[in-house]
């Protein structure tokens, strides 16, 4: 019989020649819907998240900094220009889905503090249980209505919010008015930023009414999207950045022209011109984001 110490060494061994286990999906009953965790074949530890079939996040835990869905790497744009390269920012998410930018930025602005709600339970439990958070990530994750998160927190408390909440596949028509759009410009610290992920197509007539309640409150705002998206040749995501202080137009354009799908940053009269005569949703008029043509936002 051999030692401890050489019983140890070959069980190490055989460990080291076997192949590790393939990740598996996850399936899991959540409060909006069935939530599905799905290995990305190609990252080794990379995840994509839906519910119902929708894709919401996509998370590499040995890479937070890699951000497959493109209007997340356009968030990060805003997040990156917010500070100093490094500095630490405070900010509130509201939306969580696999904690894709809560992560990027704990990586990227290491001393965060970051606050996210989603009113999702279940989600987030299956979230934090099989793609955990790493230690000390200045990450506070609650299980709450984005609106009611938004009116807890202080006047002039946080430096960037971040707006990104769908129920299924649509906004919830409580975070589209004009109420919603005072409440988020009354947490902002001044020359705070102001960033959202929205959804619609031509004639935009949701996404027009969403900048009009933003111009409203904050007064300097320029968008984010590809061409094809402000052509109205397709459904997709649009990006608003708002402040009362002046966005940063120049920096943030040269940074979405060069990503693998370039977008555009739209501000100014051609803003303008888009906003139009829309006007800001009131309270009794509120209603949710446009409901996506079929096979929009999908992955089989």
């Amino acid at each position: 019989m051999g030692s401890d110490r050489t019983d140890r060494a070959d069980q190490t061994n055989r460990a080291a020649a076997e192949p590790a286990a393939e990740p598996v999906p996850v399936t899991g009953a959540v409060d909006l819907g069935t939530a599905r965790l799905l290995p990305d074949v190609d990252r080794a530890r990379a995840w994509l998240l839906t519910v119902d079939g929708a894709p919401q996040s996509y998370v590499d835990l040995d890479d937070p900094t890699h951000l497959e869905f493109e209007y997340t790497r356009r968030i990060a744009h805003v997040l990156d220009l917010a500070a100093a390269p490094g500095a630490p920012l405070e900010v509130l998410h509201l939306g969580g889905g696999a904690l894709t930018l809560p992560r990027y930025l704990a990586a990227t602005r290491p001393g965060s503090r970051q606050w996210v709600a989603d009113r999702d339970r279940a989600l987030l439990d299956l979230v934090t249980e099989h793609l955990p958070l790493p230690e000390g990530s200045g990450i506070e994750v609650r299980a709450e209505d984005a609106l009611e998160a938004l009116r807890a927190r202080p006047p002039a408390s946080v430096d960037v919010l971040v707006v990104d909440v769908f129920g299924g596949a649509r906004i919830p028509a409580h975070l589209t008015t004009l109420g919603c759009a005072r409440e988020a410009a009354r947490v902002l610290r001044p020359g705070g930023l102001y960033v959202a992920n929205l959804a619609d197509a031509a004639p935009f007539a949701f996404l027009r009414s969403q900048l009009a309640g933003l111009g409203a409150v904050l007064g300097r705002l320029c968008l984010v999207a590809e061409p094809a998206v402000l052509r109205g040749r397709r459904f997709g995501n649009v990006v608003p950045v708002a402040s009362r202080a002046e966005p940063p137009v120049a920096e943030l354009a040269r940074r979405v022209a060069a990503d693998p799908f370039p977008a555009r940053v739209v501000h100014g009269d051609a803003l303008e011109r888009l906003v139009g005569d829309a006007r800001p949703v009131q309270d009794g008029e509120s209603a949710p984001s446009p409901e996506p043509p079929d096979g929009a936002f999908v992955v089989g």
